[in-house]
């Protein structure tokens, strides 16, 4: 910092020590020292709007999604008699939609409890978009009128696409370097699985170390179907893997078109 000409604002500084709920009493508590600065630690951080919290748990940041949403939902309702339905999409995608995937790979290995309170965010965008009532099925808007997918698939869409982006060369170096093709493993080169479109996936330990990037982007990567993996281009990429996240999402048969 010294050597940048720049100085350490400890009123700005904060620092999180992130392990599982089991260990949180094995973690010090106490702030440390940068010369004549100290830094306090912090139980929730902030970065790029993404609210961290000591457990990755993601609950402070769902938090306050699920209620920033709501509230831009109250005052869009307001509204809603003096919209045509094309403007009120533009404007749930741009004020909601948009909120929802914005950094939605951190809730990769999430409780099913929890990705709950994302979906009630798009089912009452749903509702509000298609002019229904508060307790009609929420089914087939989402699937016959608006084509959206649920919170979990959205999810493994980001993980699938950030995947191929690194095996393609069209992400960051840290993200690339994250993701190994098993052809590339000079143990597996004999196996009739380095043929396929796979990469491998690490073996950990914590529940935390499942939810990182080289370990969920690789598992929801290796479930997809062959020639989604196989596309040529990224736009041949979203339209085939959109397809299959939505038949995965409602149960669609494969047959159906």
């Amino acid at each position: 910092m010294r050597h940048n000409r720049l100085q350490l604002n400890s009123a700005k500084t904060e620092f999180i020590w992130c392990t599982t709920s089991r260990r949180q009493h094995q973690v010090a508590k106490e702030p440390f020292h940068v010369g004549s600065d100290t830094v306090q630690p912090a139980s929730v951080v902030r970065n790029l709007g993404l609210f961290i919290d000591e457990e990755l748990s993601m609950q402070d940041h769902i938090t306050n999604l699920v209620r920033t949403c709501f509230s831009i939902l109250r005052q869009l309702k307001s509204i809603k008699r003096s919209l045509p339905q094309d403007t009120t999409k533009l404007l749930i995608h741009s004020f909601i939609t948009s909120r929802i995937d914005y950094c939605n790979v951190a809730f990769a290995g999430l409780p099913r409890s929890t990705l709950l309170r994302v979906q009630s965010v798009l089912n009452a965008a749903a509702r509000l978009v298609c002019n229904a009532r508060k307790f009609d099925h929420i089914t087939p808007l989402l699937r016959d009128q608006l084509h959206w997918l649920r919170t979990p698939e959205r999810v493994q869409y980001k993980l699938c696409l950030l995947t191929y982006k690194s095996l393609h060369d069209l992400a960051p170096s840290y993200l690339s370097g994250a993701i190994t093709p098993l052809s590339s493993v000079s143990s597996r080169q004999r196996l009739r699985s380095s043929q396929s479109f796979d990469v491998a996936v690490p073996r950990t330990r914590t529940s935390i170390g499942n939810r990182a990037f080289c370990v969920a982007g690789p598992k929801a990567w290796n479930s997809l179907a062959p020639d989604v993996r196989s596309a040529e281009s990224i736009g041949s990429f979203k339209r085939l893997l959109k397809t299959q996240l939505f038949r995965q999402s409602y149960d669609i048969p494969t047959s159906t078109s």
